[in-house]
């Protein structure tokens, strides 16, 4: 019994210690609440959504501020990364004597990693922070109260058509980015790499098999879920006035970011246990 009170008048009088054990008790509460609230959205979520009624219009008109308003970002950042790699694999390979490889190399690398995440980041820093400032904004003005009050489901109006539409619009937007990024290598490669279109062509078609494509659209599945979870679970959580919807927003970016690296990572190392060929 002397030993705990000498550990605590110790800790008590050492204010940095004290300081120290307040804020990683503040960090796991935060945490714990963040895994039981997604965890609770998520339920919510698989719950509610094969019920009626059903918001198509609401989906639709996410679809539009997700998918067709992101479309020119998403192109020219392909175009610029395909343009790149070409570029970079090709005088780094021409040491070696390598040239050729650049068709093969180029394409798996825009299919597996570079169209799926590169695609998903800008997602996250777009939409997935729209989302999350529009729901903060609704809740802080109070706006979600007054749809529960008139007997709506939030998930349903809310969560529903923003989750289905990242589902729907993410994984095209990937497969526009990887076509528009080996059309940009294919490009560079012609003007500066001195390799015929035809042959990129070929050997593109050669190297790539379906699973290639189907792999980095199915990692972009994951990361939609999440990422509008994400913005969701946040934008309803959100307290604090202006402030604390320009926190959510910031959080949102950081933490999708965070996930999309890591999760490309678990991701990667499965298909290459189980679908990529050996």
């Amino acid at each position: 019994m002397s030993l705990r009170s000498d550990k605590a008048r110790i800790i008590q009088s050492n204010p940095p210690i004290l300081a120290f054990l307040r804020r990683t008790g503040a960090q796991v509460n935060s945490f714990l609440k963040f895994v039981g609230g997604f965890s609770s959205l998520c339920l919510s979520v698989f719950h509610e959504l094969f019920e009626s009624p059903f918001y198509l219009k609401l989906v639709i008109e996410q679809l539009r501020a997700i998918g067709v308003q992101s479309t020119l970002l998403v192109c020219v950042t392909a175009l610029a990364t395909g343009s790149v790699m070409a570029l970079q694999f090709g005088y780094g390979l021409a040491k070696f004597g390598g040239t050729l490889y650049i068709p093969k190399i180029v394409a798996l690398s825009i299919l597996r990693e570079m169209g799926p995440v590169f695609t998903s980041l800008l997602v996250a820093g777009r939409i997935g922070s729209g989302i999350a400032s529009e729901v903060g904004s609704m809740k802080v003005t109070q706006q979600i109260d007054a749809i529960r009050a008139l007997g709506t489901s939030p998930i349903k109006r809310i969560v529903i058509p923003r989750l289905l539409a990242s589902l729907i619009a993410l994984p095209i937007l990937t497969l526009l980015a990887d076509y528009i990024g080996l059309f940009g290598a294919m490009m560079v490669s012609s003007k500066e790499l001195a390799i015929n279109s035809e042959y990129f062509i070929a050997k593109t078609i050669e190297s790539l098999e379906i699973l290639d494509i189907l792999t980095g659209m199915a990692k972009t599945v994951v990361f939609a879920f999440f990422i509008s979870l994400l913005a969701c679970w946040k934008g309803l959580n959100t307290e604090g006035g202006t402030q604390g919807v320009g926190n959510s927003t910031t959080w949102v970016v950081v933490t999708s970011s965070i996930f999309i690296m890591i999760g490309d990572y678990f991701l990667t190392k499965i298909f290459i246990i189980t679908v990529y060929p050996h």
